[in-house]
């Protein structure tokens, strides 16, 4: 039996859905058949084209063609994804076999489609690996002109691919019940969270951290945000703290990644005058220890209307850094239930509450040893749940169990 991922993006691209599926393939790869079906292409990096065929540590990837006009406008991006949707499905017809695996992640949106006619054809098995929730998400970000008959349509296909897989591996409790909510049987939900490796990512403390340095961030209180700067997440009450904590010279904010808010992001900062943010780019992975622990406080958002679509899979980084977290969103959503729920590791505001904002980063400024409590509350909870091995060990299990099932359409 193979065991065929299917993602826009894989190792070396750093983007969070090809750390995911980097991750979980490489591991399979030491004792199952595993193959990729990948472009050439990287998140942020349209005009450097990997190569066609490789084997990452064991793992075969098959890079397969698309256009390259990347994220810049709508018109180019919803291109490439249909470029992808032809070289992909034909490459998964010639790839899968009957009692194969067939594992679509959600980049590009709708993915599943293609990939559930690919795996009916071929009586494979479909797991749907759902990083997020389309056409939903989109209605809540870039197409909300287009008219809500179209996202009916495309509704309707995604529910079909995922009534026809045999299982649908969700982010959180929360995004379960979205699913189940599209008429898909409860037993056909998994929740595997997503992860961060507790060993590659360890607390370190600020005074050891060679990225401080060089950064110029010693001495400070660091209010950090890695990772994707896009829609889904409301980074503008996050600027208004940085302006009305402006006076204090040891609160500095450090927002590492990039993505669609970016450059807003740092016009406004320009415009402002401010000299305590400080935009870092996506850092490799071999630095992400340092680059992680860098900030004393992490910050973490997603704009309310999102929760059951997205999970920022940002959180657990965070926490397996051992730095407390502020949550910017829904105190009821996926984040907002694990803050209450304990142990207690952060805070969680509304998005659109500055004066909250600052008054948690002061208080968090001034009690350190509050902050560190709160830091090691996180790293612990990590460990107990959402480890990279932990993770691991639920999709082997998962795999084992499908694998010994008939596909579905199969007599």
């Amino acid at each position: 039996m193979k065991i065929v991922f299917i993602n826009r993006f894989f190792f070396p691209d750093t983007s969070a859905t090809s750390q995911m599926l980097s991750d979980l393939a490489i591991d399979l790869a030491k004792d199952h058949d595993v193959h990729v079906v990948t472009s050439r292409l990287k998140y942020d990096v349209a005009d450097e084209p990997l190569p066609p065929r490789e084997c990452v540590q064991g793992t075969h990837v098959h890079r397969v063609w698309t256009s390259s006009f990347g994220r810049r406008t709508i018109a180019g991006r919803t291109l490439d994804y249909f470029t992808f949707y032809l070289s992909a499905t034909v490459c998964l017809l010639r790839l899968v076999k009957a009692g194969d695996l067939v594992v679509p992640m959600t980049d590009p949106p709708l993915i599943s489609v293609p990939t559930a006619f690919a795996a009916r054809l071929k009586r494979g098995h479909l797991v749907n690996w759902l990083q997020d929730i389309f056409p939903e998400v989109a209605s809540e970000l870039d197409f909300k002109r287009v008219a809500r008959g179209v996202g009916d349509v495309l509704a309707w296909f995604r529910d079909r691919s995922l009534a026809m897989a045999s299982c649908n591996v969700v982010l959180g409790d929360v995004m379960a019940a979205k699913v189940a909510n599209r008429a898909v049987p409860e037993q056909r939900i998994r929740v595997i969270h997503n992860w961060s490796s507790g060993t590659e990512i360890r607390p370190l403390a600020p005074e050891l951290n060679p990225l401080r340095r060089e950064w110029g961030l010693d001495g400070k209180f660091v209010i950090g945000y890695s990772g994707n700067m896009g829609r889904a997440h409301d980074l503008d009450c996050l600027l208004s703290a940085a302006t009305q904590l402006a006076h204090h010279r040891d609160i500095v904010f450090l927002l590492i990644g990039a993505g669609k808010q970016r450059p807003a992001l740092e016009t406004a900062v320009r415009a402002n005058g401010l000299t305590n943010v400080i935009f870092k780019p996506y850092q490799p992975r071999d630095r992400l220890a340092e680059s992680l622990t860098a900030p004393d406080v992490h910050v973490v958002s997603l704009k309310p209307a999102l929760e059951g679509l997205v999970v920022p899979s940002k959180l657990y980084s965070s926490i397996a850094a051992g730095r407390p977290v502020i949550f910017l969103g829904a105190d009821e959503g996926e984040v907002g239930r694990l803050l209450k729920a304990g142990p207690v590791f952060g805070v969680q505001v509304s998005p659109d509450d500055v004066v909250s904002l600052v008054r948690a980063i002061l208080q968090l400024s001034d009690d350190r040893e509050r902050s560190a409590r709160l830091g090691l509350a996180g790293r612990r909870l990590f460990e107990q749940r959402f480890d990279l091995p932990i993770a691991l060990a639920k999709w082997r299990d998962l795999i084992a169990q499908t694998a010994a099932q008939p596909a579905r359409g199969e007599s």
